[in-house]
């Protein structure tokens, strides 16, 4: 097709433009560069402010990387790709044109997704056969974005593990109520680097934040369908991008920059910021889901596949896919992503969502998978605090707690279930206990590691509150809309003899014992204490364990 007024096509690549993946905007225009070891043609998909798309073939190729350069395309440039190539899910491969394809290394998005057939990549009368339908219409587009931003002498804060303590909490949740913030600012990162944020952090005395996922994520179907949102955002489409909803400003630049204006804000109270990420899977869901990117661009080597019949994924998530960290292009982007966070974002560390499943290269849980290499030798992101929930699940090696490389803390649920049953006098032993809170060295001692190798955790954004965990014996998801069949049942909670709130001065007093006797032993257990934000002044989520769709005043800090 016929290139935009004032620009050559897409093909007239200098040498080297392929070597940065994403949309690099450079004197006169901008280089776009994407990965597909398996696409025959990448065509680059251009918008216009009234939506019109003008196509240009990528004619550069090298090592895997379609790329070229489009002079007078800049910043604020809305684009997307379609892949020809082989469909034969038969053999795990997805390529169709009729798809238009979000830039995994898009800095930022605009627009949304839309539920409907449109988004399929197959027929969904018969799933060998490509869809012919157009998902244009229904698909956010990636933006061209210029990184340039005034830090203003930002310096990180360093805290050493020793004396860190993290405050596990979400973006929105803990500003949307706050009524020292603006009304416009509440629920955005703008509302979380206001002083009324800050300064309540700093005065608590914690060290770090550790925020529910940031990267862009959509909300799965079935969520809409109910009426619901996914709220807790792990179903990440754009592990460069920070999410959309969170921002106050509407323009896609505006949107990172605010981003940026949080992580300052924070490291001049000394706060450093820790990011939940989610490399585990990917919104795209299973082989019946919708394509919007990873699936139609190379479908074998961002996903991990079944031996024997790769038209299905082998999912160790609980989401329909998982991420394939033993291909060198996803790999490539799990690192790429990591050191844009922590140079171009400047935040201070991750918390890797299900981190059992990015070491599994040949399918086992393995010490030694170039994941874990990769993190070793990288200058960069080997320095940032690295946190791991070390488990998946339907593995018989799911359960990984204590095997994860040094340089690593775990999130420790042998700590999280001894505590609880001890302060509700279940048969724990003081043995147990003592092991739990002095490092947990039957974990870490025999690899020579600290014990802020350990992350003691009481309650975290998974489960309980610890007002409710002191308040109900058994979960109470009605609100989910799934019969109350969702979140977990091995809570490990006691009531304290009535179920939810009452008002006997007894049995108040007795919570309030028990939530203080829990909140000493967690602060002052060796290792690294993760406080859930509005512990400290006994939010409840009414007995909801699996607030994941709940954007309301469940989840919401109430001050």
């Amino acid at each position: 097709m016929t290139s935009p007024a004032g620009t050559a096509p897409a093909g007239k690549a200098a040498p080297g433009d392929g070597a940065v993946l994403g949309a690099t905007p450079r004197d006169g225009g901008t280089n776009f560069a994407v990965a597909s070891t398996i696409a025959e043609e990448v065509t680059l998909c251009l918008f216009g402010a009234d939506g019109a798309e003008t196509r240009l073939p990528l004619g550069g190729y090298d090592a895997g990387v379609w790329h070229g350069f489009v002079p007078g395309a800049g910043p604020g440039q809305a684009y997307g790709y379609r892949v020809r190539g082989p469909f034969e899910p038969r053999r795990g491969l997805r390529c169709n044109p009729n798809k238009l394809l979000l830039d995994p290394y898009a800095r930022a998005l605009s627009g949304s997704v839309t539920y409907g057939p449109e988004l399929l990549g197959h027929d969904p009368g018969n799933p060998d056969e490509p869809s012919g339908s157009d998902s244009g219409g229904h698909v956010p587009k990636a933006v061209v974005i210029d990184s340039g931003y005034d830090w203003d002498g930002d310096t990180k804060p360093g805290t050493p593990h020793a004396d860190t303590i993290i405050y596990e909490t979400h973006v929105r949740g803990f500003t949307m109520r706050h009524p020292g913030i603006p009304p416009g600012l509440r629920g955005t990162y703008a509302g979380m680097a206001h002083d009324a944020a800050t300064c309540y952090l700093q005065e608590l005395g914690i060290t770090a934040v550790e925020l529910l996922p940031v990267h862009e994520y959509v909300t799965e179907e079935f969520l809409l369908d109910r009426g619901l949102t996914n709220y807790w955002g792990y179903n990440t489409i754009g592990f460069f991008a920070p999410h959309r909803g969170y921002a106050a400003a509407t323009d896609p630049a505006a949107q990172v920059s605010e981003f940026k204006d949080m992580v300052k804000a924070l490291h001049r109270a000394g706060i450093e910021v820790i990011l939940d990420v989610v490399f585990n899977h990917t919104a795209e869901g299973s082989q019946g889901g919708p394509t919007l990117s990873f699936r139609g661009l190379d479908n074998p080597a961002y996903y991990r596949l079944v031996q024997g019949d790769p038209s299905k994924y082998y999912d160790t998530t609980g989401t329909g896919n998982s991420l394939n960290a033993g291909h060198p292009l996803t790999l490539r982007l799990i690192m790429d992503s990591l050191r844009y966070w922590l140079s171009e974002m400047r935040v201070d560390g991750f918390r890797f969502d299900l981190a059992a499943t990015l070491a599994r290269q040949d399918g086992g849980f393995d010490q030694l998978s170039a994941f874990f290499d990769l993190i070793a030798q990288d200058p960069v992101v080997s320095q940032a605090k690295l946190i791991a929930e070390p488990w998946d699940v339907g593995e018989s090696d799911s359960y990984d707690l204590g095997r994860f490389p040094a340089q690593w803390r775990e999130w420790n649920g042998r700590y999280r279930d001894c505590m609880r049953d001890f302060w509700r006098s279940q048969d724990t032993g003081v043995a147990e206990f003592a092991t739990r809170f002095s490092g947990s060295s039957d974990l870490y001692g025999a690899g020579r590691r600290r014990p802020t190798a350990s992350v003691n955790l009481i309650t975290v954004h998974d489960g309980f509150t610890l007002r409710d965990l002191v308040s109900y014996d058994a979960k109470h998801n009605e609100a989910n809309r799934e019969g109350n069949r969702d979140g977990n049942d091995d809570n490990r909670s006691w009531n304290c003899g009535t179920e939810g709130p009452t008002a006997d001065p007894d049995i108040g007093e007795l919570r309030g014992r028990q939530s203080r006797a829990l909140l000493t032993t967690l602060l002052l257990s060796f290792g690294m204490p993760l406080l859930l934000g509005g512990d400290e002044s006994g939010r409840t989520q009414l007995g909801n364990n699996n607030a994941y769709c709940q954007d309301n005043e469940i989840s919401w800090l109430d001050w």
